[in-house]
This record gives C-alpha cells, sequence and structure tokens, in this order.
C-alpha cells in the first residue's frame, strides 16, 4: 500500500485565471480567522470597495506569511531588492500598502 499523497489537481475559471490587481490589503483578526480584504485605490480618488476577501485560519495565514517572505527572497535574489516606499501618511492599524 502506498502511503503517499495523490499530486494535486488544481483547476482555475478564465475568470479567475486573469486575476485581480490590488493597491491596499486591509487586515484584520479574531481569535479563529485571519480576513484580508484586497482593494484598488486610485490616486486622488477617496473611496474604493472591496475587490476579493480572504477568510483563513491563523495556522494558514503564517503558513502564508512565511511562503510570502519565501518568494519575496527568491524574487529579490534574482532581480534585486525590492525598493518600498514608505506611505506618505501613517497606516491606519491594520491597514497595508
Amino acid at each position: 500500500m502506498n502511503d503517499e499523497n495523490p499530486p494535486l489537481q488544481i483547476e482555475i475559471d478564465d475568470g479567475v485565471a486573469r486575476g485581480i490587481y490590488t493597491n491596499l490589503a486591509l487586515l484584520t483578526h479574531s481569535e479563529t480567522e485571519f480576513i484580508l480584504d484586497f482593494l484598488f485605490i486610485q490616486p486622488q480618488t477617496p473611496k474604493t470597495k472591496v475587490l476579493t476577501r480572504l477568510v483563513t485560519s491563523p495556522v494558514h495565514a503564517k503558513r502564508l506569511m512565511t511562503a510570502l517572505a519565501d518568494n519575496i527572497a527568491k524574487y529579490e535574489a534574482r532581480f534585486g531588492t525590492i525598493a518600498a516606499a514608505e506611505p506618505s501618511a501613517p497606516p491606519r492599524p491594520g491597514v497595508y500598502q
């Protein structure tokens, strides 16, 4: 008997495959979940809408953070340091651009 898991087969709908560009994320959490809202805000526009919301467990949120940090390190090793400009105004708690 083979104890290995079969490879994961992933399908993606055309609309999801196109992706959504975001330049603002709002994060919040409770004891049992993390909520990440992704938005696109245009310059000099004081209003926007949530484009997509991710709700996940604390364990998965930490795995996502680790995977993102690993991918950023690999990106920077290949293409150079990402220059992250400081926001022009102090960010509100839980808001990251």
